[in-house]
């Protein structure tokens, strides 16, 4: 029987950090930190995480969820959203991880940017294995498509009586605010495969796409049951 269910806490310099923990079994050997991603695919795959990780502690595997500064819950607003803030942020949560389930071992998934920043952070924070779901690779390519949907956006007219004005949007990404110093920080985004084991899930390993940039489905959940599976299975596989 577990207990602690899916406790809310702050954690942090200054406690500006909020997580969500969910406890698995004092025999567990392996934790999972979720690194979120941002903007709206945070938004979109929200239920998605609580679901994933309300699985793998049912299975025993304790996992923090957390949000990164100026995200979710945690201190500061999404105009202050810094790509080094969010691997320094993911450092701290493994640490934090680490203490609440005494546990060494920490495996790190994210989806989207999430990924990118598990990737990223993997040295520092000491995971033993990476899952990205989708990562982003290239911040060119994904800046690049980010413009294109918020253009498009801005002449909704299923969304909007009328477009709306370049000032009403800028510095916006499909509604939230987007800060000169993440933008520079994205478009120079190139991430490599990290030192540690990485499994990356994509359309062909899962058997289906996701529709990240379907302008149509903004305001639709993301959620993939073989995505779970691909997930719980493979941390019964390194337990």
């Amino acid at each position: 029987m577990r207990g602690d269910l899916d406790l809310p806490f702050f954690f942090g310099a200054d406690d500006g950090l909020f997580g969500m923990y969910h406890a698995g079994t004092p025999t567990a050997r392996r934790a999972l930190l979720m690194c979120a991603s941002l903007g709206q695919d945070l938004i979109r795959c929200h239920r998605l995480y609580r679901q994933l990780a309300q699985a793998l502690a049912m299975q025993g595997v304790p996992v923090l969820r957390f949000d990164y500064h100026g995200t979710g819950d945690a201190a500061g607003s999404s105009g202050e959203v810094d790509w080094s803030r969010c691997v320094e942020d993911t450092v701290t949560a493994a640490a934090e991880l680490r203490g609440r389930a005494s546990i060494d071992r920490v495996v790190a998934f994210g989806a989207r940017l999430g990924g990118s920043i598990a990737m990223a952070a993997a040295g520092r924070a000491g995971f033993t294995e990476v899952i990205a779901w989708d990562p982003v690779l290239d911040g060119g390519d994904y800046v690049a498509a980010l413009d294109a949907m918020q253009a498009a956006l801005r002449e909704d007219g299923e969304r909007f009586t009328r477009p709306r004005s370049h000032a009403d949007v800028a510095e916006q990404w499909l509604g939230f605010d987007i800060g000169d110093s993440l933008r520079r920080q994205l478009c120079a985004l190139r991430v490599g495969t990290p030192a540690v084991p990485t499994l990356v899930l994509d359309a062909q390993s899962l058997g289906q796409s996701t529709p990240w940039n379907d302008l149509r489905r903004l305001e639709t959940a993301i959620l993939s049951q073989p995505l779970i599976q691909a997930v719980t299975g493979r941390l019964k596989e390194v337990a």
